[in-house]
C-alpha cells in the first residue's frame, strides 16, 4: 500500500528592508536545508511579492503554511502556530472595492494574496500561519533585532514538531 503525502507550501513572506519583517524570508532560507530530502515539501521566499504566492499555489497544494512577522501583542520574539479560520471572498465586497483589489497586481499584503489565490480557487483548504512577534519593524532599515533572529531556531523546531506529530514529515 503506498502512502500519498500531503503536498505542502511554506511560504516566507516580508520585507527585508524593514527590520524584523525579514522573518519570514530568513526563516525561509534556514529552514529549506531541513527539508530538501521531502520531495512534498516546497520551500520559498515570497518577500513582498505576493503574486508570486499565488502563482505558486496553482501547482496544486494540500497545505500552505505561511511564515511572517507578526504585532499580535505578545512580547516580541514568541512564537505563535495557527490555522486561519477564514480568508475573506472578493466576491463579497462593493464592486468599486473589488475593482480596486483587482487593480492592485502587486498583491504585498499577504492577506490580499490569500484573497486572490481563493478567488482563483488555488488556495489550499488547510491555511497555516507561522508568525515571530516583531519588535521593530515600522522603519525602514536592514537587520533584524537579535530577539527575533534569535527566534528562527524555535519557529524551525516548532514547526519540523508539528509536521512530525502530523506525520507530514520525517526529519531523522
Amino acid at each position: 500500500m503506498t502512502t500519498i503525502l500531503k503536498k505542502i507550501l511554506i511560504a516566507g513572506v516580508g520585507n527585508e528592508l524593514k527590520q524584523d519583517d525579514a522573518f519570514g524570508i530568513e526563516f525561509a532560507k534556514k529552514f529549506r536545508n531541513n527539508v530538501s530530502h521531502l520531495n512534498h515539501i516546497m520551500v520559498m521566499e515570497v518577500g513582498i511579492g505576493g503574486i508570486h504566492l499565488v502563482q505558486e499555489l496553482h501547482a496544486g497544494y494540500d497545505i500552505l503554511v505561511l511564515v511572517d512577522a507578526v504585532a499580535w501583542g505578545e512580547e516580541a520574539g514568541h512564537i505563535y502556530f495557527r490555522e486561519m479560520e477564514k480568508v475573506s471572498d472578493i466576491e463579497e465586497m462593493p464592486v468599486f472595492e473589488k475593482r480596486t483589489f483587482l487593480a492592485d497586481m502587486h498583491y504585498t499584503n499577504p492577506i490580499r494574496a490569500l484573497m486572490l489565490a481563493k478567488a482563483l480557487k488555488v488556495l489550499p483548504k488547510e491555511v497555516y500561519i507561522l508568525g515571530c512577534e516583531a519588535a521593530e519593524h515600522d522603519d525602514f532599515a536592514i537587520g533584524m533585532t537579535d530577539v527575533v533572529e534569535n527566534a528562527i531556531p524555535k519557529a524551525i523546531v516548532r514547526l519540523k514538531n508539528w509536521l512530525s506529530t502530523k506525520q507530514l514529515a520525517s526529519f531523522e
